[in-house]
């Protein structure tokens, strides 16, 4: 009674001790003959709730059958998933960012309770990918990735639209600069399908370094969700996965140290998101592998910045599709990466560059010719963030790249919002928005709302933005988060006071309050810590958080 020779699934379906296991694989409809197949799971978010995940259904299908194509037997199930714009602005924020752990842990239960040979992974949102990733290292079984895929932009009149500037709309009307009736025109217009918001967000970035990690197929990251495209790439995963279970080739070969640096070039050279810097290391993390925000700095100075999507330009995600996707932009970056590394599809990063399509160089720029001459992302440090802070510098104007102003100082977005709105922030001022981190937040909210509003009312011209919080990848502007140590772990950002002079100098990457050491410390000294939140994942969260500079993963 032996089926599964070689094969993880053998734990439950060979011998006579298993007859129960194989009763129950009976009751799913499996066969005799399926015990000796590889069992391959299908790890979806689809739900009802987030635009990201709504078409996956249908992704799932084509990947189940290339899996039976290839000799395999597909078993999907479902995890969450958080819509970071639903969320926005309320207390529903304060649970995106752990629920990457609980999708990370959801995934890995199902994975190892069940003894599956590979699985392939469909993410679509924000927090999705990362903890599916997170649950690949863990588990280590072959894994391949199927990105959900981007939304197509909407329009309105004669602007292509994504989410940054639909948020920047509500700023515009609430300035008394459109009325209501181009308001709702905006709404309806803005996102006219499933998939992730059209830009380059926490979603699409975290879908572009799968690829560069090597965990998808190419173009996966770029491919639109509505497209016959990805339903040709979802056949070829589930084809792939089955000769991946053959071949033993695991996450830990292809996600290693190589990959991860990979990765970070790629995100400084398309301006990915801020978040990047939280889920790469989270992911390393469960590998064993250390990625310190000096790496992120180290390799955004020597990366150019060559391809601009919004919101950093009004370029949507469709066009660096376009133009050749992250193969093209491997292509463009070949000099600066280890091209040894493997991926999924069986070939090097190095033979994905050599063999891909780069079809406008206005899209992506040449290295010699690039939009700016280092990476997107900035890594600022100071006696205001000892342990660091984080600025998407390719989306700050390069007039508020060294900014010095007033502090105006606020508890928590919402306080910031409502200041914003009765003009209490004057321009040229540094708004500071603590308390906001995974421990303070808890859970780390994005500062969209005010973000936005501070763009579309003009503030963002003139006034910088600091907060231990974090931004989503829609933000613009000069927006400084994942200050560390979070004020409510006593960091100097606690210590701060309306009208503390702030000083910003990205170039030469520093975050100051001019205070003495002394007066910081005497502050700090009469400093109390915030009231614990109630019982829930939030107080598990908030106790068991890691620093931001290390994932903010919840240990």
């Amino acid at each position: 009674m032996e089926f599964a020779r070689g094969l993880r699934s053998g734990e439950v379906v060979n011998g006579p001790d298993r007859v129960a296991h194989r009763a129950l694989l009976h009751a799913l409809g499996l066969t005799r003959e399926d015990f000796g197949k590889p069992f391959i799971a299908i790890a979806n978010c689809w739900n009802e709730v987030v635009p990201g995940s709504m078409h996956l259904q249908t992704v799932a299908k084509a990947v189940k059958e290339g899996v039976a194509s290839a000799g395999g037997v597909p078993f999907e199930f479902n995890t969450i998933a958080v819509c970071d714009g639903y969320a926005q602005g309320h207390a529903g924020m304060k649970y995106a960012l752990p629920s990457r752990d609980i999708i990370a842990a959801s995934v890995e239960i199902m994975l190892q309770a069940h003894c599956f040979d590979g699985v392939v992974l469909i993410p679509s949102c924000d927090k999705v990918t990362p903890g599916m990733l997170m649950a690949a290292a863990r588990v280590d079984i072959p894994s391949i990735v199927v990105s959900g895929g981007p939304m197509a932009a909407g329009e309105h009149r004669g602007q292509r639209l994504a989410l940054p500037s639909v948020r920047e709309y509500a700023g515009a009307y609430l300035a008394g600069e459109i009325d209501e009736f181009e308001m709702v025109d905006v709404e309806e217009n803005s996102c006219p399908g499933p998939g992730a918001c059209a830009m380059m967000g926490t979603a699409n970035t975290m879908a572009c370094l799968t690829e560069a990690l090597g965990m998808s197929l190419p173009l996966s990251g770029t491919t639109p969700a509505n497209s016959s495209a990805k339903l040709r790439e979802a056949k070829r995963a589930g084809r792939r996965i089955v000769e991946m279970v053959r071949e033993g080739l695991k996450p830990s070969a292809l996600m290693t140290a190589a990959a991860f640096r990979n990765a970070i070039t790629v995100t400084m050279g398309i301006g990915g998101s801020t978040n990047s810097v939280l889920h790469l290391p989270a992911i390393a993390g469960e590998l064993g592998l250390e990625l310190s925000l000096e790496e992120f700095d180290r390799l955004g100075r020597r990366t150019p910045y060559v391809a601009s999507i919004t919101p950093s330009s009004p370029r949507p995600i469709e066009d660096l599709h376009r133009a050749g996707g992250i193969p093209a932009v491997l292509r463009c970056l070949n000099s600066l990466l280890e091209k040894d590394a493997l991926t999924v599809s069986g070939r090097t990063i190095g033979e994905i560059a050599a063999a891909a399509e780069w079809r406008d160089r206005g899209v992506i720029r040449p290295m010699e010719e690039p939009f700016a001459p280092e990476g997107g992302i900035a890594i600022l440090y100071g006696n205001l963030a000892p342990g660091g802070a984080v600025v998407k510098k390719s989306a700050v104007r390069r007039e508020m790249w060294v900014h010095r102003g007033p502090a105006k100082v606020y508890d928590s977005m919402e306080a910031a919002v409502a200041g914003v709105k009765e003009g209490q922030v004057a321009p040229g001022s540094v708004v500071v928005i603590r308390y906001e981190g995974p421990v303070g937040g808890p859970g780390m909210r994005e500062m969209q709302m005010i973000t936005a509003i501070m763009v579309g009312s003009k503030l963002a011209e003139t006034t910088a933005l600091v907060t231990d919080g974090r931004f989503s990848g829609s933000t613009r502007g000069p927006c400084i988060g994942h200050v560390v140590p979070e004020a409510a772990a006593g960091g100097p950002l606690a210590a701060v006071r309306d009208g503390d002079i702030i000083s910003i100098d990205i170039p030469n990457r520093r975050l100051e309050i001019e205070l003495a050491a002394e007066e910081i410390a005497r502050r700090l000294g009469d400093w109390r810590p915030p009231t614990p939140p109630p019982p829930g994942i939030l107080r598990t969260y908030a106790r068991g958080a890691a620093p931001v500079s290390e994932g903010a993963s919840l240990r």
